[in-house]
């Protein structure tokens, strides 16, 4: 009895290995693969083209002015570019204050609220036509330069286009954490796999398309959460690939506290596992069919856990290990926690080895333990919408290049 339930339990640990390995190398890859530069093809004498400059904005009165403002002021040719905000459940001062200004407002109260509903209403409504949409949050602000490099782009062969999402603020632990996450993405999502031939992930905001597929596509998007997931899907299944921009900065707020960090990671989680079994099956049947493996190798990566997940379970089963299993285990589990370690240390970005992220730091045992939680109520978090509320406007562009 006691031999089989050892038997048992060594092969749910050799599929539990499996598992965290692929994760694990599937990172390390591109993240060392992030610590080599990557510069997109430069088109110099390319003309400036026409821009939509979508906005979706839901209950953002408090830092909605701040950034349209900002877009006004930007340094891109002002008869080539439209500031289109779609004010959803917006206070009937702000949506005066909106259209006393030199922008399109599309004011709406959704009955049931979401950023692809919000899209697709503005779509309906754009009464002229456009070579490019792009994307910003509610508190996006652009840097300098940024539509331009943007228009830039698209005198190649993409029709979708990532920009770099820096943080906006660092003034709490959590938004630390949460700024060292977001170029970790940048790093291992983005950069490396570009800088391996693959198609740029999509983050939600700063990212464009060629107007009309744009428009396209989203007549046929209708999802709660991860929207921008599903466009994702859609070019990669369409044989299209996605450019990333390192050089291209909008500055995006950072979560603050526990709270929102939790809110915000439980509707990412559940967007992440809603797609993988949306998709998995039509990925494969492509992968066999027509050769598509990058759409077929995107929707694998879905069911990827949480890098916090990934290093505080291998830091406790290692040291579980240590004490209770085989050494030939305890050798394997530390071998996965130095490659897990090896994926930060290549993807986190120099600037940010400094004294205030290790003092952050510190607070990731709590973002392990919240990620559980998230993942435990991530049931059904996809069939409603799941709103962060932003409210950092304080800020003061810098002009320094950000790495």
């Amino acid at each position: 009895m006691v031999d089989n339930l050892y038997l048992v339990l060594n092969i749910f640990q050799v599929i539990i290995y499996a598992y965290v390995m692929v994760s694990v190398l599937n990172l390390l890859v591109f993240s060392f693969a992030s610590v080599f530069n990557y510069k997109p093809k430069k088109y110099p004498n390319s003309k400036p083209k026409s821009i939509a400059l979508l906005i979706p904005a839901y209950r953002e009165d408090t830092v909605i002015h701040e950034v349209v403002d900002s877009a006004l002021k930007h340094n891109y040719p002002k008869d080539k570019f439209d500031i289109i905000v779609i004010a959803d459940s917006f206070s009937e001062e702000s949506i005066e204050r909106l259209n006393n200004l030199d922008i399109i407002v599309f004011a709406k109260n959704f009955k049931i609220s979401t950023k692809s509903r919000a899209l697709n209403y503005a779509l309906d409504n754009i009464d002229k036509q456009y070579d490019i949409a792009c994307i910003l949050d509610a508190d996006n602000i652009m840097e300098k330069g940024f539509l331009h490099k943007i228009s830039e782009a698209f005198s190649g062969n993409f029709v979708a286009v990532q920009g770099h999402r820096v943080a906006k603020n660092l003034n709490t632990n959590f938004a630390i954490i949460d700024a060292v996450s977001e170029e970790i993405n940048n790093s291992i999502f983005r950069k490396g796999q570009r800088v391996l031939g693959l198609s740029s992930f999509l983050i939600g905001s700063a990212m464009a398309f060629d107007f009309l597929l744009f428009k396209k596509m989203m007549k046929e998007v209708e999802v709660v959460g991860g929207f921008d997931k599903e466009l994702e899907m859609r070019l990669l299944a369409g044989g299209y690939r996605t450019e990333y921009l390192p050089d291209a900065h909008v500055f995006d707020e950072k979560v603050q506290n526990a709270r929102v960090f939790t809110k915000q990671r439980r509707r990412w989680l559940s967007a992440q596992f809603h797609f993988f079994g949306k998709k998995f099956i039509p990925s494969l049947i492509a992968l066999f069919k027509d050769g598509n493996f990058e759409y077929f190798f995107k929707a694998i990566q879905y069911l990827q856990p949480p890098r916090i997940l990934l290093l505080g379970g291998i830091i406790i089963v290692t040291l579980v290990s240590y004490f209770f299993n085989t050494s030939t285990w305890f050798s394997l589990w530390f071998a996965q926690l130095v490659m897990i370690v090896s994926v930060f240390v290549f993807a986190i970005p120099l600037k940010f080895y400094n004294f205030n992220t290790l003092k952050a730091a510190f607070v990731l045992p709590k973002g392990f333990v919240l990620m559980v939680f998230s993942l435990l109520s991530i049931k059904n978090a996809n069939d409603k919408f799941i709103h962060t509320k932003h409210t950092y406007n304080a800020f003061q562009i810098k002009s320094k290049k950000t790495n």
